[in-house]
Order: structure tokens, then sequence, then C-alpha cells
């Protein structure tokens, strides 16, 4: 008698070891602590609830949320690798091990631009520049290509130098030409980071034709959908007499903006913020817009 199933159907299994109490999974929880990011008027952008004689009130976080991954996103331009690059020396400098995958520039390019950041943000770079970790997608296709050697080197890298956080500049350039299996590739490597209670930062590009101040990247909405939390990046061109009064601008400057799209770990500020980038490439985060 012939099966009433297709040769490819196999029964249901159930998988007992993913069900967890309330309890059990709270053993297994972090506790939410912040993460100074070394990106002046940032840190302070996070916030938790704090109960205090029978109150519920707001308490600063002090950095984003540690084991969080979050995203950076804006078109080019818009000081996204800065961002990436201050976050990673301000770990270092305090003896944290920081994973740098460099997916687009080479990793001899990227550390001299980090040594750079350093210099500018006041450090010595040479006292700390082994808590760099750099792999190198940008020159070894197969990592950039194939996504478990990847992210077995990671975990190597991980392993070997005790790292405890992780920059992939960009995401994006691990999908690139098949933006289909985007959401597929941003899942896995974020699961791999929560597995290994990483701090991460993801940097992707967005489409030039996006609204600016959207959260959406190349690949849809691919990275927001999934991470912990999303930061846009934003830059705007002041042609017009409108322009210049809702930003207290002339005709002719660029403004620069930042806003905190989500962040699913802890509470944060909701506000458009003007944004500086130094003459020496240091990035800021400065008053909202309107004050």
């Amino acid at each position: 008698m012939e099966s009433a199933y297709p040769s490819y159907y196999r029964e249901p299994e159930i998988i007992k070891e993913s069900i967890y109490t309330g309890g059990q999974a709270l053993q297994k929880a972090p506790q939410i602590e912040g993460v100074p990011t070394g990106i002046e008027g940032l840190d302070e952008l996070f916030f938790t609830i704090k109960e205090k004689d029978g109150m519920l009130k707001k308490a600063p976080l002090g950095g984003m949320p540690k084991y969080s991954v979050c995203n950076i996103t804006g078109v080019s331009d818009t000081g996204k690798s800065l961002m990436a690059e201050q976050f990673a020396v301000e770990q270092a400098r305090k003896g944290q091990k920081v994973a740098f995958i460099t997916v687009e520039t080479p990793a001899n390019f990227v550390v001299a631009s980090i040594k750079y950041r350093a210099l500018a943000m006041g450090y010595d770079f040479s006292e700390f520049e082994d808590n760099i970790i750099l792999i190198d997608a940008a020159s070894f296709s197969k990592l950039r290509e194939n996504l478990p050697d990847l992210l077995s080197t990671l975990a190597y890298a991980i392993k070997t130098y005790k790292i405890d956080f992780t920059i992939i500049d960009s995401i994006t350039g691990l999908f690139e030409n098949k933006e289909m299996m985007a959401r597929a590739i941003v899942r896995r490597v974020f699961n791999f980071m929560k597995k290994w209670y990483q701090t991460a930062l993801f940097v992707s590009q967005k489409r030039s034709g996006h609204e600016e101040l959207s959260a959406e990247a190349a690949g849809g909405y691919a990275v927001g959908h999934i991470v912990d939390g999303t930061m846009v990046l934003a830059k705007e061109l002041i042609t017009s007499q409108y322009q210049a009064r809702i930003y207290k601008a002339q005709i002719g400057d660029l403004i620069r903006l930042f806003r905190i799209d989500g962040c699913r770990m802890c509470g944060h500020d909701t506000k458009t913020h003007f944004m500086e980038i130094t003459d020496t490439g240091i990035v800021k985060i400065k008053e909202p817009i309107g004050g």
C-alpha cells in the first residue's frame, strides 16, 4: 500500500530541549548593564527602569546594553564606520578584546584607520593595538562568501583571544548579490552572537534611494527586524529656506542627523538628534532637533 505522504516527508520531531519555564530561562539570562561606547552624547540615550520607594523610575544605563547586537545603518558618508571604530577603540583601551570583521576593506587599511581614530580620541594605540583582532573577509573571499567558514573562524578567534566584542563592517557585504538570502544570513550571525555572549555592532549600508531616517538597509528589513536595536545616521543638504529654519542652518550647509530606531533590551531616547563629525573624524551626538 502506498504511503499517504510524499517520499520526502518525515514525522515532526518534538524538540523538548527548546522548552523552558520562565524561571529556567531567567537562570541563563544576563544582567542588563551599559557598555560605554566612546561616542560623546550616545551613552546617556539608553536607560532602564528601576523600582524605588514603590515607584518605577528611569535610570541611565550608561551605554548600549551589554550582550546586545545593534545595527548602525545609513547611506554612504554618514559616519557608520567611524562610530564602529570609536567603539572598538573604547573597548580595546580598557583591556577588552574586540573582533573586527572587515568585509569591505583589507585589514591593514582598516587598522590604520583605527589607529588614527585612537589618536583623535587622545589615546596611544600602541598601548592596546593587540586587543583588536582583525578578521579579513575583504581579502579572503571564502570568508565573505561562505558563512560557515566565517563563523567557524570567528568562533576560533573568540576562544583563542577571549573576545567579548564583535564588529562587522559591513553585514550587508555578506549578502552582496544574494539579497534573497539576507534575512537567513543575518539571523544566523545574530544567533551566533547570542550563543557566544558577544556585544556586537553590525554596520549596514542603506540604498541611496531609501528615506534618509528610515531603518531600512540593503536587503530590506532583514537587519533591522532581527537585531536588538538600530541606530540610524543621515545627512541632509540645506537647499531651501524652509530647511534652514527647521535646522537653524544656512543654505548650503550639510546637516547630520542621528536617531535610535528601537532597542528591545532597554529603553532609549526616541528623538532625532543633530550629529557632528569633527575635523579629526570623531562622531558626536548633539542636542535633539527642536531643543
